[in-house]
């Protein structure tokens, strides 16, 4: 860790030990204006979390769209299985059946878009397709069908 890491994890430990006038000048040199609402704890989180970004760099914006979303609707989304939340956002996905071929592209927020329709999830995707019940990541080649597996085994 360097010294100026250090720095900052010492100035996040010492937040709850400053004055209010203490969390104003900080807060003063981290940001350009001041909040609406005055709560100690408030001010305490915005403070970490801007020496934090300022020490380890900022979020990645999908990771920062996810949250907003979370903000805006407070729904969590469903934790993805890891076949599912291993795609890059922007990833298309590209399979035939039944002689059509089908363009699925991973959006920022995790859901996937099939000709404008976003889903929460490739098994629905895969459904909507096929029209039965089937797994999104076996159907678009990400994990292998359990026959597949079980020569593996052999």
């Amino acid at each position: 860790m360097t010294t100026h890491a250090s720095t900052a994890i010492a100035k996040i430990a010492q937040l709850p030990n400053l004055s209010m006038e203490g969390l104003w000048a900080l807060w003063d040199q981290l940001f350009d204006r001041r909040p609406g609402h005055h709560q100690r704890t408030y001010l305490e989180s915005r403070i970490a979390y801007k020496l934090q970004e300022r020490e380890f760099g900022s979020l990645p914006t999908h990771v920062r769209r996810k949250l907003e979303l979370i903000g805006e609707t407070g729904e969590i989304p469903n934790h993805k299985r890891r076949a599912e939340s291993e795609l890059a956002p922007g990833t298309t996905l590209v399979r035939e059946y039944n002689g059509i071929t089908y363009r699925v592209r991973v959006l920022d927020d995790g859901r996937f878009d099939l000709d404008g329709r976003p889903f929460k999830s490739l098994s629905a995707v895969a459904r909507a397709i096929t029209g039965t019940q089937y797994s999104g990541p076996v159907f678009f080649g990400l994990k292998p069908t359990s026959r597949e597996r079980k020569a593996a085994l052999v």
